[in-house]
């Protein structure tokens, strides 16, 4: 069951237990360190997903637009995602005994139409020693939860579920990573003290990128004042660059 909202986090309180329960039936399967990646890897899968096809229900509106070009997609700095690699065909496939190879297939057809992805997902399912039906159990459930949508990405979700993975797998490895979450309240402080309106925002330890998503929201909440403030409205063009590096590729 879907619990409740947290307006505060903006994440659903009950994605990350529903994962992590989950999480929890693999542990007899494979080792801690190689779930982590099972898990995650599908989260970004979702992730990209859901951007993409909401793009995709945008275009199919839109007259003279080709929803099946790429272009349409990489020019607003989506990932472009083949057919077979949709979220839709996987779900839809979620109980064939050789979804397995179908994910693989997926996270290799990605890094082929997106070149900046080569060699970053992860391509493990196929060789894993992880139950075909446990798997489809797991994209059943993730199915539930958006996160790469725009509200979504507004909200953090990603970030959220994140948070709770990094928390929780470094509890069931026995040790601590070294990996931190910064909660929003501070990236938020830090947004508004930065006031991001033009050059380049820099996060040195970007993580899933909460600084660049309250950046965005940041630009969002003074686009209309730069309309009734017309002294200002040289100052509200941001014209801004993003940055950002980490050291985990996970």
């Amino acid at each position: 069951m879907i619990k409740k909202k947290n307006a505060e986090s903006g994440a659903t309180i009950g994605y990350e237990s529903e994962l992590w329960e989950m999480a929890n039936t693999l542990r007899g399967s494979m080792d801690a360190a190689e779930y982590k990646h099972v898990v995650l890897g599908l989260i970004f899968l979702k992730y990209i997903s859901d951007s993409f096809e909401e793009k995709l229900e945008l275009l199919l509106q839109e007259e003279n637009s080709d929803p099946e070009d790429p272009d349409e997609y990489t020019k607003d700095g989506l990932f472009w995602v083949p057919k077979e690699a949709r979220w839709s065909n996987l779900q839809n496939n979620a109980k064939l005994p050789d979804i397995a190879t179908l994910i693989d297939d997926a996270m290799i057809g990605i890094e082929k139409s997106n070149h900046n992805l080569k060699d970053v997902l992860p391509k493990i399912y196929g060789t894993s020693s992880l139950e075909s039906v446990k798997l489809g159990q797991l994209i059943d459930i993730i199915s539930n939860i958006k996160v790469g949508d725009r509200d979504s990405k507004s909200k953090d979700v990603l970030g959220r579920i994140y948070e709770y993975f990094l928390s929780q797998f470094a509890s069931a490895e026995g040790k601590k990573g070294g990996e931190f979450y910064t909660a929003s309240c501070i990236v938020k402080l830090l947004v508004k003290m930065l006031e991001p309106y033009e050059g380049r925002v820099y996060d040195p330890c970007c993580g899933s990128a909460g600084m660049f998503v309250q950046s965005i929201e940041f630009i969002h909440a003074h686009q209309f004042e730069s309309a009734q403030k017309p002294k200002l409205t040289s100052r509200r063009k941001f014209d801004i660059s993003i940055f950002g590096q980490e050291s985990n590729r996970t």
